[in-house]
């Protein structure tokens, strides 16, 4: 699915953050506020693989100022292995196209992330007590 933040039923938007929160808070421990107020707006996109269970896999992807963000890349644990955040990143790479991208990676997924052109920038960083790392896919442009 791609869906625009206008766009979102409650009920898939109960079944994105009911995944975030089993993720990020449950199961790795951060107990931090997800709902920043960007996952309603009319240009974020919605990136998700339906499954069985609610939702299997997620990203989303953000519009900033002059490049794209990419976040908030999730797969439940009964659905890993399966190669899903890498189809959910291709097809993020087709919302972004030949714009700059960025995204906070956890330090463990500079590999995956790597797959896809990005490049980590800068130091690593703790974020709710997780090591990351900011990561760059720049677009060069291209002369005729």
């Amino acid at each position: 699915m791609n869906v625009a933040g206008t766009e979102l039923t409650p009920s898939q938007l109960y079944q994105i953050l009911t995944l975030r929160a089993d993720v990020f808070v449950v199961e790795q421990d951060c107990p931090y506020l997800d709902p920043d107020g960007r996952d309603l707006l009319p240009d974020t996109r919605h990136l998700w693989v339906p499954g069985e269970q609610g939702i299997s896999s997620y990203l989303r992807v953000l519009t900033e100022p002059g490049h794209f963000r990419i976040g908030r890349v999730v797969t439940a644990r009964h659905a890993r292995g399966q190669g899903l955040a890498a189809r959910l990143m291709t097809e993020a790479l087709e919302v972004v196209g030949d714009i700059d991208s960025v995204l906070d990676a956890q330090t463990y997924a500079k590999g995956f992330y790597a797959k896809f052109g990005y490049v980590p920038e800068g130091e690593e960083f703790e974020e709710d007590g997780i090591p990351h790392i900011t990561m760059w896919r720049r677009v060069v442009a291209r002369t005729h």
